[in-house]
């Protein structure tokens, strides 16, 4: 169906005619931008209905799969779709007053839907190498939307980013080489059936545990993590809201469930790695965040703790923990976009990121702080937003799975994580306003909507929780569950 490339073309497309386009009109980049988000929100919410059978798959050039390169849109897919094409839309209305006050705004947004062409990509490829192409497209435009400030901090996060995401990235190309080398195709459903006839299954594991790493760095998983805490701080609000509210997860673990899920096979090896690196991800980076004064690395922080979370999910695979992770990966795209944006405009307004130089700010900016308020309670897991249901469901399946002490767990560290924003509500928000902070006006109005609407959202999804689970969640479940019967799903056969 020609919805399918849609995805990819439209993001390229626009990011191809946002200089032209820029240079007859300066504000051209914020039309473009908005519409282009916003018909890729409008072709996701649209492809909801369209996978309740069979997936759809689009042969590129009409080269039937293994020797052609596809295009998978199922349930996995169009899950972390919607969640790109929201927040990604969000973004690109909050930049309209936020990138003001940096020069060439027209690159910005051009590497903005790079950025979000790439991530369409990988979600949509169905050949691993086409998915190693698309990370890098946006793993690129990453590293200079990080240092799009171009101070000293910003050039230092993004250069930092840069060699670590290298890393990563060379570790999952050789990882790709070694596969063709040994089982001559790319095709993910393809390799998932010879896979099952290979004979040595030495080379296998070693590639299994090169994607795993290149994977987690992207991830941001604990001890791979190092880029984070830096690039969020330093990024532009929009971009930090990005990278850990769809860019971690796309690159990271949607890769991660897609390749060892439906490709190698969730062994036990695999899944005890991902609760292994989720476990020590919840409890180290939860404590880092609460000693955190800076607002936007103590969100960076979090954001480590709670991919943790989904890691932990999806390692019990179980379906209740599965089911809670996929829930997981919406319920903190939304939430940490909206708390990232909710800094943003700290930012912007009072002009720091110190805790300690705040305070008092609720009532020159009681929009900001109800906004941040909604983010916080989704993501500490407090009824009725959808970041309760969502960590509900992986105790849940910790505890279904056997895994009692992990269920306890995790239920201890989503306290740590109240207390760490109620640390932000108290810094930021609370007492009485400083002297020099009497004159601080709300933000503008674009960058408000965009905060409303995410915080409309972990509310309403929460509220509609079981119809947002049928329609969205349990698709993209069963896709994990019917494991390697993907390539039959791809092959129609």
């Amino acid at each position: 169906m020609m919805v399918v490339p849609l995805f990819v073309a439209i993001p390229l497309g626009l990011a191809f005619l946002i200089p032209l386009v820029s240079k007859f009109w300066r504000r051209a980049g914020d039309l473009v931008a908005n519409l282009g988000t916003g018909a890729v929100l409008c072709l996701a919410l649209y492809s909801i209905p369209l996978i309740s059978g069979r997936p759809i798959v689009y042969s590129m050039g009409g080269w039937r799969p293994p020797l052609g390169i596809v295009l998978v849109l199922d349930g996995l897919s169009l899950l972390v779709l919607v969640c790109v094409s929201v927040v990604s839309f969000a973004c690109s209305i909050y930049s309209i007053s936020y990138m003001a006050k940096f020069t060439s705004k027209w690159k910005f947004y051009t590497l903005f839907m790079l950025m979000v062409t790439g991530l369409n990509g990988v979600v949509l490829t169905g050949d691993i190498f086409n998915m190693y192409v698309f990370f890098e497209i946006a793993a690129i435009a990453s590293y200079a939307l990080v240092a799009f400030g171009t101070e000293h901090e910003e050039l230092e996060a993004a250069f930092k980013y840069m060699v670590l995401g290298s890393v990563a990235s060379v570790a999952i190309l050789f990882s790709i080489a070694l596969l063709y080398a040994k089982l001559g195709t790319l095709n993910l459903a393809d390799l998932s059936i010879r896979m099952g006839e290979a004979g040595d299954l030495r080379i296998l594991a070693f590639t299994g545990a090169l994607l795993l790493t290149g994977f987690s760095v992207k991830a941001a998983l604990i001890p791979f993590h190092s880029w984070l805490p830096d690039a969020h701080p330093s990024a532009p609000a929009p971009i930090s809201a990005m990278l850990s509210g769809v860019f971690i997860k796309v690159l990271g673990l949607y890769a991660i469930s897609r390749i060892f899920f439906n490709v190698f096979g969730m062994k036990p090896v695999y899944s005890n790695l991902l609760i292994f690196f989720g476990v020590i991800s919840i409890v180290v980076a939860g404590l880092l965040a609460l000693r955190q004064s800076d607002v936007k690395r103590l969100l960076a922080y979090s954001s480590i703790s709670q991919i943790g979370y989904i890691a932990l999910g999806l390692g019990t695979g179980s379906p209740l923990g599965i089911l809670g992770a996929l829930f997981h990966i919406l319920s903190h795209s939304t939430g940490k976009a909206l708390l990232f944006l909710t800094s943003g405009s700290l930012v912007y307004s009072a002009g720091t990121r110190d805790l300690n130089k705040m305070g008092g700010l609720q009532e020159r900016m009681p929009v900001t702080a109800a906004s941040f308020t909604a983010g916080a309670l989704s993501i500490a897991g407090v009824p009725p937003f959808h970041g309760f249901f969502s960590k509900l469901l992986i105790i849940m399946g910790l505890w279904q799975s056997g895994r009692y002490a992990l269920a306890a767990l995790a239920i201890v560290m989503s306290v740590l994580t109240l207390s760490y924003m109620l640390k932000v509500e108290k810094g930021a928000f609370f007492g009485k306003i400083r002297e020099e902070l009497k004159g601080v006006k709300e933000s503008p109005a674009t960058m408000l909507i965009s905060m409303i609407l995410l915080a409309a959202l972990c509310l309403g999804i929460g509220i509609c929780f079981p119809w947002v689970v049928k329609l969205l969640i349990e698709p993209a479940r069963d896709v994990l569950l019917r494991g390697l019967e993907y390539s039959h799903t791809v092959f129609g056969t």
